[in-house]
């Protein structure tokens, strides 16, 4: 029981933190509220579409593969 919750705590710190890690620093703030030397930001729909396909062609595969596997 105590190793399961370990591996729970760890597994929610590695997705909490990722977050964080990976966070775009926006820089110094100058009077107006923007950032000095604003780089452009990260766009996060390019290629949104590409990978919902690839999302549904591996739970295609898997399911797929389960039930060859639940058949035999």
């Amino acid at each position: 029981m105590t190793n399961n919750v370990l591996k729970f705590y760890f597994l929610a710190f590695l997705l909490v933190s990722d977050f964080v890690v990976f966070a775009q620093d926006t820089g110094p703030t100058e009077d107006t509220g923007g950032p000095e030397d604003s780089d452009p930001a990260a766009p996060i729909n390019t290629k949104l579409i590409v990978l919902a396909l690839a999302g549904i062609m591996f739970a295609y595969y898997y399911f797929i593969k389960k039930r060859k596997e639940q058949l035999n």
